[in-house]
């Protein structure tokens, strides 16, 4: 199982520092995160109060498309699918259903489907649909997590992830307006001492 290159857990309170990282490493651990994190750092003031989170993913695949899970036979007017990947099983069959009817589309068996295409489809089509998209899920896992990590009744919260990069930042107060400037400090740090 892949490990985090950089993961560290920051506080003015060295107590509470060492039990944050304790709470993080479970929830990273039982979120199965740690194959998508490349780096972590977490930063915790209870005097201000502020938490922030800034991390960098690992590369996360491509979007899936239908040629990447199932060899694909045209015959006329008839595309046989070889499924050989069922993971994105159920959303292929909704994306066909919503592309060509359900009534057009058919499963004889398990690893089969048979689908009836209008004859003016162009070749290759159905094997570049896009059936699922790896990243879509990411963030919302990411910013689960650190809403799990972050200390309790700490409502007020900032986040945003891109290109690899995400950041959380919560508190019971208000935050300014522009938190860049406390996130790009912990990104500094974190290239610094990684």
């Amino acid at each position: 199982m892949p490990t985090l290159e950089y993961f560290e857990v920051d506080s003015t309170e060295k107590a509470g520092g060492e039990m944050y990282r304790r709470i993080t490493s479970t929830v990273i651990t039982d979120h199965n995160l740690l194959k998508v994190l490349e780096r972590l750092r977490i930063f915790i003031d209870p005097s201000v109060p502020i938490f922030i989170a800034t991390g960098i993913t690992r590369s996360v695949p491509r979007l899936i498309r239908v040629s990447d899970l199932a060899g694909v036979a045209i015959d006329g007017s008839k595309v046989t699918l070889l499924i050989a990947d069922e993971v994105y099983l159920a959303d292929l069959l909704q994306i066909l259903w919503n592309k060509f009817g359900k009534d057009q589309v058919g499963q004889p068996d398990r690893f089969t489907i048979e689908i009836q295409v209008p004859d003016d489809l162009q070749p290759g089509s159905i094997e570049d649909l896009a059936v699922a998209d790896p990243t879509s899920g990411l963030f919302r896992d990411l910013i689960y997590s650190m809403q799990l990590i972050c200390p309790e009744g700490f409502r007020i919260k900032k986040q945003a992830f891109n290109e690899g990069r995400f950041w959380f930042v919560a508190s019971e107060n208000t935050l300014p307006e522009d938190v860049s400037p406390l996130v790009e400090e912990q990104f500094a740090i974190m290239r610094r001492e990684g």
